[in-house]
C-alpha cells in the first residue's frame, strides 16, 4: 500500500497522543505530502458531523490539520458514554443498535473487518497515515481484544511513537514498562520515547534517558516543554481549568460542567477571547459572579438534569436568569431549559425542564446529524448583537423541541430566533437556547458578541507543527516515514 504509517501511542489517557498526532498531521501537510488521520476506535462524546455521519472531534482537527476532508474511515469507530457500564456504538458514521447491546470483548470481533478496512483504503489513497492509538497498548487485560492499539500497528507497519506526560510523574517507569509489557514483535514498531508537559531544565533528565535506551534499545526523541495556550480543545472531559484570559477580565462565563457533558470542545475560542474567563462550573458557588451562564450539550440530558438539580445548579441558573443574567443552552441545553423530556421510545429518559424556556422536547428513534447553516432574526436583550447574524454548525440530536401546548395556548410563547426550531428565546430575552452546536467557533459571533476575534485553526495547526520540528531531535520526523530498506 502507498502511504507510510505513523503511529502515536500514550503509557496513559492524556498522555497527548490527540495534539502530537494533530501536529504531525500538519507537519507532513507541509512537506507537500497528502495525508490522513486514523483512530480505529474513539471513545469520546465530542463528536463533529463529517461525510457519512460523526467522527470524534479530535479526528476531526486531525483531518483539518492534515488539509484533508473529515469523513467518516478516519475514526471507523466511535463509543459514545451515556452512563458509566453503557455506550452507544457509532460504526462508519451510524449508530449501530445491535453493537451498542454487545459487551467490550464481544464487539471487537465483529468490528475489526470495517475498521482494516477503513485504513487499509486510506492507505491506499495518501501518502502518509498518522495514526492515534488509545489509552495505553500494555492493557494486558484487553491485549487479546485490541482493536486500536498494536494490532492497528501491526496491520499498518506502523513507526510507532510512544508519548507520557512527565508532569504526572513516574514517567521513566510508565514508558519502560508499557515496553517491558507488549510482545517482541510489538515492541519492535517502537522507535521513540516522547517526553510530553516538561517543566524546567531538560539537561537535569540526564542520566535516564540514556539508561532507558539501554534498557530498551529506544532512544528519547523529544522533550516537550509544558504549552497550556497551544489552542487546540482538549479531547476527553474538563481537562483544563484555568483561566485563559488575556488582560483584564471584562466578562465571566460559566459552563455546567455535568456528568455526560458533550461536544465541550466548542467552547475552546472563548479561552482565547481577550477579557473572557471561562469557568467549568459544578457547584453553585462556581457560578457566582459569572456574566452568562451557558448549558452545554449532553450525551445523557435527563440523567445531567438530575445531576443539575442535586448539585443545587437548577436554583443557581433559575436565580441568575430572574435577576436578568444571560442564559444561554446548547442541544441538550437547550432541551434542559424548557418545561420538560418526554422520551416514548426510551432514547434518553422522562423528566421536568427547569422552565425558563416555554419549550417540550419529545426524545425520537432517529438522530439528527447534519451540518447546519442558518440566520438569527431579531433577538433580544443581552444577545442583541447576534441579530441579523449568519452562522456556520452542525446538529447532533434525538429531541425535537416545539413550544409547550397548553403554554402556547395560554398565550406564552417563546420567540423563535433561529428557523426550523433550532432556536428560541424567552419574552424577557435574557435566556437563549440553540440547537446549533459550534457557535462560538463562528467568527462572525465571536465578533458580534465580544468584538473580538479568536486564533484562527489555521494559526494553532502551524503552531503546533512548528513546536514539534523545534523540540524534537533532528531527522527524527522525516525518518518515521523514510522509505524501509
Amino acid at each position: 500500500m502507498k502511504a507510510r504509517c505513523v503511529m502515536v501511542l500514550g503509557t496513559t489517557s492524556g498522555a497527548g497522543k490527540s495534539w502530537l498526532t494533530t501536529a504531525l498531521c500538519r507537519y507532513y501537510a507541509r512537506q507537500g505530502l497528502k495525508v490522513a488521520p486514523f483512530k480505529a476506535q474513539n471513545m469520546s462524546n465530542n463528536a463533529r458531523v463529517v461525510q457519512g455521519g460523526e467522527i470524534g472531534s479530535a479526528q476531526y482537527f486531525q483531518a483539518l490539520a492534515a488539509r484533508a476532508v473529515p469523513e467518516v474511515r478516519m475514526n471507523p469507530l466511535l463509543l459514545k458514554p451515556e452512563a458509566d457500564t453503557r455506550s452507544q456504538v457509532v460504526l462508519m458514521g451510524q449508530v449501530s443498535e445491535d453493537l451498542s447491546a454487545l459487551p467490550w470483548r464481544g464487539r471487537s470481533l465483529k468490528v475489526w473487518p470495517q475498521l482494516a478496512a477503513a485504513l487499509d483504503a486510506l492507505r491506499e489513497e495518501n501518502d502518509v497515515v498518522v495514526i492515534e492509538g488509545a489509552g495505553s497498548p500494555a492493557e494486558i487485560n484487553l491485549h487479546d481484544s485490541d482493536v486500536v492499539n498494536m494490532r492497528v500497528a501491526l496491520h499498518a507497519k506502523a513507526r510507532c511513537l510512544l508519548v507520557t506526560d512527565i508532569d504526572r510523574g513516574g514517567a521513566f517507569a510508565h514508558l519502560y514498562g508499557t515496553w517491558a509489557l507488549l510482545p517482541p514483535e510489538e515492541r519492535a514498531l517502537i522507535q521513540g520515547f516522547v517526553l510530553n508537559r516538561f517543566r524546567g531544565d531538560a539537561s537535569l533528565l540526564a542520566p535516564a534517558p540514556q539508561q532507558l535506551q539501554e534498557l530498551t534499545g529506544v532512544p528519547t526523541v523529544a522533550t516537550l516543554p509544558m504549552w497550556w495556550q497551544h489552542g487546540l480543545p482538549e479531547e476527553d472531559g474538563v481537562f483544563d481549568d484555568r483561566t485563559r484570559a488575556a488582560g483584564a477580565v471584562t466578562k465571566t462565563v460559566a459552563v455546567l460542567a455535568y456528568p455526560r457533558i458533550s461536544n465541550l470542545d466548542e467552547f475552546q475560542p472563548l479561552k482565547n477571547v481577550p477579557g473572557v474567563r471561562l469557568v467549568w462550573a459544578r457547584t453553585p458557588a462556581d457560578c457566582a459572579g459569572a456574566d452568562w451562564i451557558v448549558l452545554p450539550g449532553s450525551k445523557a440530558t435527563a440523567a445531567d438534569l438530575a445531576w443539575l438539580r442535586t448539585q443545587g445548579l437548577d436554583r443557581a441558573v433559575a436565580s441568575h436568569a430572574a435577576k436578568g443574567g444571560a442564559v444561554l443552552g446548547v442541544c441538550g441545553g437547550l432541551q434542559m431549559l424548557g418545561e420538560a423530556l418526554i422520551d416514548p421510545h426510551g432514547i434518553d429518559g422522562n423528566a421536568p425542564g427547569l422552565g425558563l424556556l416555554p419549550l417540550v422536547t419529545q426524545f425520537e428513534r432517529d438522530k439528527t446529524v447534519q451540518g447546519t447553516q442558518a440566520r438569527f432574526g431579531g433577538v433580544l436583550g443581552p444577545w442583541a448583537a447576534l441579530s441579523g447574524v449568519s452562522v456556520t454548525g452542525y446538529e447532533i440530536h434525538h429531541g425535537q423541541t416545539a413550544q409547550h401546548p397548553a403554554m402556547a395556548a395560554a398565550g406564552d410563547l417563546a420567540r423563535a430566533v433561529l428557523p426550523d426550531g433550532l432556536g428560541w428565546q424567552n419574552a424577557a430575552g435574557n435566556v437563549l437556547g440553540v440547537y446549533l452546536h459550534g457557535l462560538f467557533e463562528d467568527p462572525r459571533v465571536l465578533h458580534a458578541l465580544f468584538g473580538a476575534s479568536a486564533p484562527t485553526l489555521e494559526t494553532v495547526f502551524d503552531g503546533l507543527a512548528d513546536f514539534i520540528q523545534t523540540h524534537f531531535e533532528q531527522g527524527v520526523l522525516d525518518q518515521l516515514i523514510a522509505p524501509r530498506p
